[in-house]
């Protein structure tokens, strides 16, 4: 006892600075006002210029110099490493692919490789003050681990001085939602090679120790022969087998009710998703609704029927319910249990002859479409650390 209080005195004796943890002055709003100024969108100007124009007009040197980021911002995260300049590359900025939680997903042009990539920008005090610090370490240690001809594949990963970029592989179909909602019916010959493409993909991780989190069909990417990508590992972790995590995250009408419920979940949370995207394909539309909140979402996930219709074979059927079986050690989970399952008779698992041919349906639909970038608006916030290597374009070539 004498040495804890001891010790709690020492503590309390220490300047009152030393308790604020280093980020604290991020908040302050001239801070924050410093990485929202103006409007970047300028027309025929790069964003280096549209910066340095509205730094000038609209931030007092005093301001700039008492407000600028502690040195610390460009050396806390090691799995972003500083670029030098010269070792950047020149990047365009296409379009805009997604506005995620965090950031945006930019569709950007590598100028040296003449390459278009998906880079996904991070603003660091939004990492820091949702706690999600350890999470993008993870993410990006994660897809440097994993190799896998249905997985997005990393690029670089890097920071600036007030935001983390994470670069891609682009895939210029889009997503699996999209397509969903597009096609309304997705034939099963589909269903069925799909299914045996994301089988693979979590077998692969699963036998790594990673569950993903959040296997929907916005995370599921489509290439330019049809195939699918599985992407976005930002809520992915590795779980030792015979241990288990205890975080409610994913998106809720994917959430298995032992995630829902706050846990301890394993690996089979993953099947459980892969359930519900199989059911909505081959119904068109989901098992259960939405619901407002994740205790709302389990009270409706327990009282399900998970009926199938009439028209969605035998075999899907009994794959649907081995999978949506709300016991997790009883739903499927090993490649043997796939490939004997009455489902895929006749489909191989084999890597090489899952993309020997190309998707009909999804290159007839998207074939079909013409896709417009969205608007600009996701850039407002944008600030100094992005003008020395992107740029926009005065038109975007897609």
């Amino acid at each position: 006892m004498g040495a804890t209080n001891s010790h709690t005195k020492g503590c309390n004796s220490l300047s009152p600075n030393l308790w604020n943890p280093p980020w604290k002055g991020l908040w302050n709003g001239d801070s924050l006002a410093a990485s929202r100024l103006g409007q970047l969108l300028v027309t025929g100007r790069t964003i280096k210029d549209k910066f340095r124009a509205t730094h000038q007009t609209s931030l007092p040197e005093e301001k700039t110099a008492e407000h600028s980021l502690p040195r610390y911002m460009s050396l806390f995260l090691p799995e972003f490493p500083v670029w030098s300049a010269a070792g950047q590359p020149e990047l365009k900025i296409l379009g805009c692919v997604a506005k995620g939680s965090l950031g945006p997903v930019l569709k950007v042009l590598n100028c040296t490789e003449q390459k278009v990539f998906a880079l996904k920008v991070l603003p660091k005090w939004e990492v820091l003050r949702r706690n999600t610090l350890r999470q993008c370490k993870e993410e990006v240690t994660i897809q440097r681990q994993v190799k896998h001809p249905f997985i997005q594949c990393l690029g670089e990963s890097w920071q600036g001085q007030r935001h983390l970029f994470i670069m891609c592989n682009y895939c210029s179909y889009g997503d699996l939602y999209s397509l969903w909602m597009s096609a309304k019916y997705i034939d099963e010959d589909t269903v069925r090679l799909f299914a045996a493409e994301l089988v693979s993909v979590l077998v692969y991780l699963h036998d790594l120790g990673i569950i993903h989190r959040d296997v929907k069909m916005e995370n599921i990417l489509l290439d330019e022969r049809g195939h699918l990508k599985l992407s976005d590992f930002g809520l992915s972790r590795h779980v030792p087998f015979g241990e288990r995590a205890y975080t409610i995250c994913g998106t809720l009408q994917y959430m298995a009710p032992e995630v829902l419920s706050g846990g301890p979940y394993g690996h089979s949370a993953d099947w459980w998703s892969l359930g519900v995207l199989l059911f909505a394909l081959a119904a068109g539309k989901f098992p259960v609704a939405p619901a407002r909140d994740h205790m709302s979402m389990l009270e409706s996930v327990n009282i399900a029927t998970y009926d199938v219709p009439e028209s969605v074979s035998r075999g899907l059927t009994h794959l649907l319910k081995e999978l949506l079986c709300k016991i997790p050690r009883q739903r499927l989970h090993y490649i043997h249990q796939f490939k004997s399952h009455i489902f895929f008779r006749g489909m191989t698992f084999d890597l090489a002859l899952l993309q020997k041919f190309p998707v009909d349906l999804v290159l007839n639909m998207r074939k079909s479409e013409v896709t417009e970038l969205p608007e600009f608006n996701v850039f407002d916030d944008f600030d100094c650390d992005l003008t020395e290597t992107l740029q926009f374009p005065n038109t975007c070539n897609t």
